[in-house]
């Protein structure tokens, strides 16, 4: 990753990460020059140690699981400044769609909001109107906040105009209801990124955990092409490096990939698993 360039602002972000203002914009101008983003995914430690090694690996942005995940909210708002501060946007899914818990992940700095079990164009249009300001929705203002990165906001009209440029609205399709209405949902105005839910599609399509079943791909393929259509980037998490290649070449632009608890499980076993095959399981003598 290169290193931060200085940039400014008359708004209250000047993060020098990001040349284009902010990380919500940033992640936006990947997507649109065509760039294939890996997010690393946080669901059990949030933490700025974490978002560290996260950036050492070479991530484009991070993940926070926040749907079935218990965080601390002063740990989750210091996960997500980290990550601002070290050139990764964080996309966070909302616990439910309700006004509060979305204005906390936007003012904790959060830049996109993904909303589980999406299946309708109303729960689009509602998300939508709690992240962008009026006119275009009925956001509340905060400004000063890790939305800005605690700096002073003078300029609020500008600064408003480019909070609505920042945040991103990701539908999370998993549901036979979601992929038998993904037309009339992916029309919605305002949709940025589209993800996938392979795990609760295998579920809904009665194969649990096969990710690479005809009846698990073929509803997200037809999302995907929806998606193709309308210009809207489209991601998953892949069963694994080879499958990602083939989401890849079918037209998908982002992955929320692992998370650090899955990395710790697979390195802890291979590291047993080595351990065994030279030392066995042989006591003291």
């Amino acid at each position: 990753m290169p290193s931060p360039k200085k940039a400014t602002s008359s708004s209250g972000v000047s993060n020098p990460w990001y040349p284009e203002g902010g990380p919500g914009r940033a992640l936006k101008a990947r997507l649109k020059r065509g760039d294939v983003l890996v997010g690393g995914m946080i669901e059990g430690m949030a933490r700025p140690q974490i978002v560290k090694i996260f950036q050492h690996a070479g991530f484009d942005f991070v993940y926070l699981e926040y749907e079935h995940t218990y965080f601390s909210p002063a740990d989750f708002a210091d996960t997500v400044q980290s990550a601002r501060d070290n050139g990764l946007p964080v996309i966070a899914k909302t616990p439910q769609l309700e006004r509060q818990e979305v204005a906390k992940l936007l003012e904790a700095g959060v830049v996109g909001i993904q909303l589980p079990r999406t299946e309708t164009r109303a729960q689009v249009e509602e998300l939508r109107d709690y992240i962008k300001f009026p006119p275009k929705g009925t956001r509340a203002v905060a400004p000063g906040w890790g939305n800005s990165d605690f700096q002073d906001v003078h300029d609020w009209k500008t600064w408003i105009k480019e909070q609505d440029q920042e945040t991103l609205l990701v539908v999370h399709l998993e549901t036979r209801k979601a992929y038998d209405n993904a037309e009339e949902i992916l029309s919605t105005p305002g949709i940025d990124m589209v993800y996938c839910g392979p795990g609760d599609t295998s579920i809904e399509m009665g194969h649990p955990g096969d990710y690479l079943h005809p009846d698990v791909e073929g509803p997200m393929k037809r999302a995907l092409e929806i998606c193709k259509k309308r210009g809207i980037p489209w991601g998953t998490t892949a069963a694994n490096a080879k499958s990602a290649a083939q989401w890849v070449s079918n037209g998908a632009l982002f992955f929320e990939a692992d998370s650090e608890m899955g990395f710790m499980r697979t390195g802890a076993r291979q590291l047993m698993d080595e351990y065994r095959k030279f030392i066995g399981t042989r006591t003291r003598p």
